[in-house]
């Protein structure tokens, strides 16, 4: 009785598994520790957009010379990420297309709002990195928990044939490590599917809010434009 209990444990079981639920084990940890190193890594890559974003537009809100305020927010840290490269962007079009005196407000406009959607494209792929990873563990790693219980219980039932009587106490040991199969893939699986989801919902508030910002944008180099516009034919 004794070296039963002590071989009814979590890592005896563990050990004492097949090749393959073994196999199927390892890859289901391996699969969490990199879903929660993609967790940890993406949480901070989203608070930090979030806290740069509110700073920069509160800076743009109080800022008339905007190009004061695009040579202040060239940091090597933000030039990737973020609402400054979005900015940075905008401002770079609008320069290029104002130099030549053909282009009309309209055309010059037309080039900023093209420049500012190529840029939000980009910050939209990099707020997407490892979400599918995240997706695909979630989805997943049920399934290849539920393969390594399967394999578990139909050589724990194969092994009953080799014996005279069963009993439980026969039954028990191989069921349970095939079970354990199953604990670690719904481990990997439900924190997985909690922070796809949660990043998904951030990085959309995200999206939206890049959006608003290169409307924001528009809205002031339109009226800097038409202003200039009408400065000029006053002075004609």
């Amino acid at each position: 009785m004794q070296a039963t209990l002590e071989h009814m444990t979590v890592w005896g079981l563990i050990s004492d598994a097949s090749l393959l639920v073994k196999a199927v084990m390892l890859t289901l940890l391996l699969a969490s520790l990199m879903s929660w190193y993609l967790i940890i890594q993406r949480s901070q890559v989203l608070k930090r957009n979030e806290r740069q974003l509110n700073t920069f537009v509160l800076s743009f809100r109080n800022t008339s010379d905007l190009h004061s305020l695009s040579r202040n927010g060239e940091r090597p840290h933000s030039r990737d990420n973020g609402v400054e490269p979005i900015f940075q962007a905008g401002i770079q079009a609008y320069d290029q297309l104002g130099q030549h005196s053909a282009n009309s407000p309209e055309v010059v406009l037309e080039g900023v709002e093209r420049s500012l959607y190529v840029a939000i494209s980009e910050q939209e792929v990099q707020l997407e990195k490892g979400l599918q990873f995240l997706a695909t563990v979630g989805s997943v790693s049920p399934y290849i928990g539920l393969f390594g219980t399967v394999w578990g219980i139909m050589n724990s039932f194969l092994g009953l044939s080799q014996v005279q009587q069963a009993t439980l106490s026969t039954v028990a040991p191989g069921i349970a490590e095939a079970l354990i199969a199953t604990a670690i893939g719904l481990f990997a699986a439900i924190p997985a599917v909690i922070a796809y989801n949660r990043f998904s919902a951030r990085s959309q508030t995200l999206l939206t809010r890049y959006y608003a910002f290169g409307n924001e944008l528009q809205v002031r180099m339109h009226r800097k434009l038409h202003g200039a516009s009408m400065n000029l034919a006053a002075a004609a």
